[in-house]
């Protein structure tokens, strides 16, 4: 069986009796929690920002108590607020019982500073890291980046957004006002056992397929509801997923303008009716509330191996937006930033990184997706060539650990794969052949331009700059620079952002010298 035939078996299966995904679009609004909205925070006038990462407890399913980690708070954090060329002091308290890490998604700073799988930050102790931001304004977030235990800890709750400001993004006439009409959506899935906790494990087949869950908290509630005035409304969307592709629509049919991806703003709205989401990614959207009518954010099927398991073989609706009687007259600008012209590429240096999974990984982790949910599954499918060449060397130990790779090796925490020059255009062309899954790639330390994405040119909302980019089964190709040093020590990282690939291999560290 080939992986676009296990693609269509998955629409087949689904997650009946787990009594997890209370959610239903006739769900009266008024019985809903509000939509949590994280607090912003400032830098203190030198510069410093103080953030705890903590144990806690959340309320999420069925009125039980489920234990979290969170920064400043019991689940998720703030919101920070950092101005560009303003120098900043972070230092980050780890009272969690787990040495950790805090990678600044996004940002381009320092190796030093990056945050990446070595800068261990061990249990109780702390870390302070300094940078000064030269990039433009953008949506982009923090979370934990330790090798083997990141999808974990995402799980836990260890995430924030980060909101880059400069002085043109301060002039745009675009929604402002924190919390009322421009909000954060942050869209997680989550598993949950029947002591109400988290249900996370990395094994043969979240090493292959990734984790998901059967049920979607929206800014850590589930599906709440927000009160907007009317006019327009600014979402900032992020895939905080550790494995799951959102596929994001309005429930009537409303169409989104997409003003902002990963690395800031487009030159002008790019309307959609539907917004793709890679882990990851962000996306900040004007949509119109002025006709007062409620509608719902619902997320629609993708064909993403083990994504359409019930109950997102159908919409789900993750946020209600109802207008209120207030209104605001703000407009949908014509123009919003320039962005540089992609210079020409004939001279530029060109490398190649190649995404590929172990075979045996393949056929395990799918036979183990069959064996969870029950050998029906497979009714139409021929698995046993596959599994017989499995089971031929069944007997010898498989380190599904390191079963994902790039250019044939799995990542060395000690064996950075390549150098880069500082300030050097170079073009990364990221083949997916060969392997069918979905993997959004992430480059740390760069903004880039995607040149082609999946042997297509790039979506106009696409275009933009990026730090993720979408490779499937074909190849991509980014245009990227580096305008800060890595060493050895404090490397820089490429990889996989399904978190259970990047966890199980499917990464590179690499250097910038001068």
């Amino acid at each position: 069986m080939n992986r676009r035939d296990f693609l269509k078996l998955t629409s087949l299966l689904g997650m009946a009796g787990t009594g997890l995904f209370p959610y239903h679009p006739a769900l009266a609004t008024q019985d809903r929690t509000i939509l949590p909205i994280p607090p912003l925070l400032h830098p203190d006038a030198q510069g410093n920002i103080n953030l705890t990462l903590q144990e806690g407890s959340s309320q999420f399913i069925n009125g039980k108590r489920t234990k979290t980690w969170g920064i400043n708070q019991a689940f998720l954090g703030p919101a920070l607020i950092l101005d560009v060329n303003q120098k900043i002091s972070v230092t980050i308290n780890n009272q969690l019982p787990d040495p950790t890490t805090l990678h600044w998604h996004g940002l381009i700073i320092p190796g030093s500073s990056d945050g990446g799988p070595q800068d261990l930050i061990p249990s109780k102790q702390s870390q302070t890291v300094h940078f000064i931001l030269q990039q433009p304004a953008s949506t982009c977030w923090v979370h934990p980046h330790l090798h083997g235990q990141t999808g974990k800890q995402v799980t836990m709750g260890l995430a924030g957004l980060v909101l880059i400001q400069d002085e043109q993004s301060k002039k745009l006439p675009l929604p402002t006002n924190w919390g009322k009409d421009d909000i954060p959506v942050i869209l997680q899935d989550r598993q949950f056992n029947t002591q109400g906790q988290f249900e996370y494990k990395l094994d043969i087949m979240s090493a292959a397929l990734g984790w998901f869950g059967n049920h979607m908290l929206t800014n850590g509630a589930s599906y709440p509801r927000h009160i907007a005035p009317k006019g327009w409304l600014r979402l900032r969307f992020l895939n905080g997923c550790n494995a799951r592709t959102l596929n994001l629509a309005t429930s009537d049919g409303r169409p989104f303008y997409v003003i902002a991806s990963d690395g800031g703003f487009l030159p002008q709205p790019v309307q959609l009716d539907h917004l793709p989401l890679w882990m990851g990614e962000r996306f900040e959207v004007l949509v119109n509330t002025s006709d007062g009518k409620a509608f719902d954010i619902i997320t629609t099927p993708t064909n993403q191996m083990g994504m359409t398991l019930a109950p997102f073989n159908q919409a789900v609706p993750v946020l209600t937006i109802q207008p209120s009687s207030e209104s605001h007259h703000t407009k949908l600008p014509d123009h919003l930033m320039n962005i540089s012209v992609i210079p020409e590429l004939s001279h530029i240096p060109e490398r190649k990184l190649h995404l590929m999974m172990n075979p045996k990984l393949d056929i395990l982790g799918m036979q183990a997706f069959s064996n969870r949910y029950g050998q029906h599954s497979m009714h139409h499918m021929d698995m046993a060539h596959d599994m017989h060449s499995v089971s031929q060397h069944s007997d010898q130990p498989f380190n599904f650990h390191a079963g994902n790779m790039i250019n044939g090796v799995p990542y060395h925490m000690n064996q950075p794969l390549f150098n880069v020059k500082q300030g050097q255009y170079e073009r990364w062309v990221i083949s997916g052949k060969g392997d069918m899954m979905v993997h959004p790639f992430h480059i740390h330390g760069t903004q880039f331009r995607i040149l082609s994405e999946n042997d297509a040119p790039p979506a106009p909302h696409r275009a933009g700059w990026k730090d993720v980019v979408h490779v499937e089964g074909k190849t991509s190709e980014v245009l990227v620079k580096f305008d800060h040093l890595a060493d050895q020590k404090r490397a820089y990282m490429a990889h996989c952002h399904l978190l259970e690939h990047e966890d199980t291999g499917m990464m590179c560290g690499f250097t910038v010298s001068a």
